[in-house]
Parts: structure tokens; C-alpha cells; sequence
């Protein structure tokens, strides 16, 4: 027994060490990772801060030699309307991310702990939306919103947008989490279906409603091909579509400087969001993966 001793310290001084080699390289690539998305964050940012020459300067500086203070951000907002349209992108995607979450969450709800005819083929359908590209909904989607009149308004910008099949989906796989006793229980407490949907099943559904919030407001705040084709008046455009014909007309000057302002502008609420919610995204998309 003695002399295995010094065989079982070296075989767990051997099992550490790789261990210990293991945690290093998988922290020298997610630091790596973490610096290539990081690098075009911090040089847009540092670049709102920056002369227009220092910006495209070679090599590049890492901090600003001559700090302009706020002076890019309001030359932004002297150039073009951003704050209309920065109102414009969180009206837009505040209400359709409300929308799709609370129909999405109902439909999901039903899909998941209800059985009536023509289920299965329903639920299809819907994941058949997923698979189509809106590129060839477009042109439909444009006719349809135009014969209803909603085109070139606040209706036809963000009605398109405001029904999610990926949330009915994701909201489907993680009811199915939801013990039935629980859901029984409340109805022979003589409690109704919308009654036990709204007082049991949404605020058990909230970590996967925090995950779809950050996935649907990231889209529809990005969002700028049906921006482009739905509003043509000036005073409708969302951010990501302003910002375009925010550089377009003034080509014979630098305006590098506010584009990054504005740019950096349009990060902060996505990010902030994922900042105060990202425990809920990380759990919602772990439910969302493993169940149904």
C-alpha cells in the first residue's frame, strides 16, 4: 500500500495540472474571443471622442490626443432629426417586442398545455414561417400594408413586425416546463383558463419572456430593410435607416466623428438591455433548447 502512494501523488498532481491547463487555454480564448468583438466597440466609442483626422490616423491611437468632448454628438444632431428618429426605433420596438412577447406567450401557452384539432398542422405552419426568408414576403407584405392604408405611417412600420413565430415557438418549449398539477390545481379552485394563463403561467414564463425581449427588441431595433421600403417620410425613418441618409448628403466634409456618435448611441440600448437581463437570456435560452 505504501508504494502506491507515491503513484496515486503523482496521477492526481498529473489530473491537476491538466485541469489547470484546460481552465488556461479556455481563458486565453474567451479572452481573445472577448478582444476581437470587443475591439470595433471600444474603437467606435473612443472615436466620439476623437478629432476627425485623429480618427483615421495611422497607426491607430488608442486614446484621443485632442478630446472633443460632446462636440460630435451635437454636431449629429444638428445635421439630421436623430432624436425623432431615435424616438421612432423605441416606439417601434418597445411595442412590437410588448406585442410579441404577451401573444407569443398565450400562444405558446396553448400550443403546450392544450389539445384540440388540427394542432400538430397549426404548429407547423407557424414553423414554416420561420423557414421563409422575409426578403420574399416583402413585395406581399408592401401590397398588403398599402390596401389597408398604413403606408407611410406609424401602423404600417411597426404592424408587420408585432406577431413573432420564433416567439410562439421558444414560448411553447419552455411552457412545457410548467407542472399540469399546478395549472389543475387552479381550476378546481374554480379559477378561468385566461385567469390561471395570467396570474400562473406568464410570471413562470418570465425568464423565457426576458430572453425573447432581448432577441426581438435586437432584431427589430437592427431592423432596416422594412424601415427602408414602409416609411418614406423623413419623419418616420427608424434609426439604422436615418443613420444612412444621415452620412449620404453630406459627403463633402468629414462627418466620421458623428457617425460614430450616433453610432455609439444606437449600441447603448441593446446593450444596457442584455446587461440587467442577461440571466434571464442565458436561462431562457438553456430552457428553450433542452425542453419539448
Amino acid at each position: 500500500m505504501a508504494n502506491n502512494r507515491p503513484h496515486e501523488s503523482q496521477a492526481a498532481f498529473e489530473a491537476r495540472l491538466r485541469k489547470r491547463i484546460t481552465i488556461l487555454i479556455l481563458f486565453c480564448t474567451a479572452l481573445l474571443v472577448a478582444v476581437i468583438f470587443g475591439f470595433p466597440m471600444y474603437f467606435m466609442g473612443m472615436s466620439a471622442f476623437k478629432s476627425e483626422s485623429e480618427i483615421l490616423a495611422t497607426p491607430f491611437r488608442w486614446l484621443p490626443e485632442t478630446f472633443v468632448g460632446l462636440e460630435h454628438y451635437a454636431r449629429a444632431f444638428e445635421l439630421a432629426p436623430i432624436g425623432q428618429w431615435y424616438l421612432n426605433s423605441v416606439f417601434a420596438a418597445t411595442l412590437q417586442v410588448s406585442v410579441a412577447i404577451f401573444v407569443g406567450a398565450m400562444a405558446g401557452y396553448g400550443f403546450a398545455k392544450f389539445q384540440f384539432r388540427g394542432k400538430r398542422i397549426l404548429f407547423a405552419l407557424i414553423l414554416s414561417i420561420m423557414a421563409v426568408p422575409f426578403q420574399i414576403l416583402l413585395i406581399p407584405l408592401f401590397v398588403l400594408v398599402r390596401q389597408f392604408g398604413w403606408d407611410d405611417s406609424y401602423a404600417g412600420l411597426i404592424m408587420p413586425g408585432i406577431i413573432s413565430a420564433f416567439g410562439v415557438f421558444m414560448m411553447r418549449q419552455f411552457a412545457y416546463a410548467i407542472p399540469d398539477e399546478l395549472l389543475d390545481a387552479a381550476r378546481i379552485d374554480g379559477a378561468g383558463e385566461f385567469r390561471i394563463f395570467m396570474l400562473i403561467a406568464l410570471p413562470l414564463l418570465a425568464p423565457a419572456a426576458a430572453s425573447l425581449a432581448i432577441i426581438l427588441f435586437l432584431f427589430s431595433w437592427n431592423n432596416f430593410l422594412w424601415p427602408l421600403v414602409g416609411a418614406r417620410d423623413r419623419a418616420l425613418l427608424t434609426l439604422p435607416v436615418g443613420m444612412t441618409q444621415f452620412s449620404q448628403p453630406y459627403r463633402g466634409e468629414p462627418i466620421v466623428g458623428p457617425s460614430m456618435a450616433v453610432s455609439t448611441l444606437a449600441t447603448l440600448p441593446v446593450a444596457l438591455l442584455f446587461l440587467f437581463f442577461q440571466r434571464y437570456f442565458i436561462e431562457g435560452m438553456m430552457v428553450s433548447g433542452i425542453k419539448g
